[in-house]
């Protein structure tokens, strides 16, 4: 499948995936493309309502799509998706996956696609998260939340996504405490670390929320976009 988008995934979950890829197709959209916005799986949403994942990668996007195209799996339960898959008797297909983006992609320039979750989080009872990241071939962005431990967790996932040989696009910190000890030096070593680029670190937002508008923190490398 023809990379034309690129795969966002987390060192966990609540790390600001959302708010990442908010801002990612708000920067494209700012190259003059047409960008579409992916969430496969979603986890916890009243009956009748759309996740809110879902909701601001709709808002965001500059690309008229059906929402179950932009996400094909809902569920109402906050939990890990296989299980809530289980719980409502429906199996997580990684090529009805595959078909919704392809639809996407026919429309769009590009499709940000935010995954749940971690990246090794579990799918159905074979595949998890990397599997579909490698499925659907798109460039990797990894966003780490920036708290205690997250030094561990973002190697072992850099790590990982090197292992399966997939595209990596760059990395992305997000403060997500208010007052993280020795936050520079955290980052510093991320970008000692981490393969790069670095496309950007993300202020603390009281709230959690996506922020508006074009990201002023958040820079693109032209073969990302090109």
């Amino acid at each position: 499948m023809k990379a034309r988008g690129l795969f966002v995934t987390g060192t966990d979950t609540g790390v600001g995936k959302t708010r990442v890829a908010v801002a990612l197709i708000h920067a494209l959209r700012a190259r003059g493309l047409r960008v579409a916005g992916m969430k496969p799986v979603s986890a916890g949403s009243a009956p009748g309502e759309l996740n809110e994942d879902v909701v601001a990668l709709v808002q965001a996007a500059n690309v008229d799509a059906d929402v179950r195209d932009v996400n094909p799996y809902a569920f109402a339960e906050p939990i890990a998706p296989h299980i809530a898959a289980q719980r409502a008797g429906v199996r997580i297909e990684l090529d009805v996956i595959a078909a919704a983006y392809s639809r996407l992609a026919a429309r769009a320039d590009m499709v940000v696609v935010e995954g749940a979750g971690g990246w090794r989080v579990p799918l159905n009872e074979h595949e998890d998260m990397a599997d579909l990241a490698g499925h659907l071939g798109l460039p990797v962005v990894l966003v780490v939340g920036l708290r205690l431990g997250c030094l561990n967790h973002a190697l072992l996932t850099a790590e990982s996504v090197a292992h399966r040989r997939l595209p990596w696009a760059g990395w992305v910190g997000n403060h997500i405490e208010p007052a993280m000890p020795q936050a520079a030096e955290n980052v510093a070593s991320l970008h000692m670390r981490l393969p790069g680029p670095c496309l950007g670190v993300q202020d603390f937002l009281h709230g959690g929320g996506p922020a508006p508008g074009a990201p002023q923190w958040l820079t693109l490398p032209e073969e990302l976009v090109s």
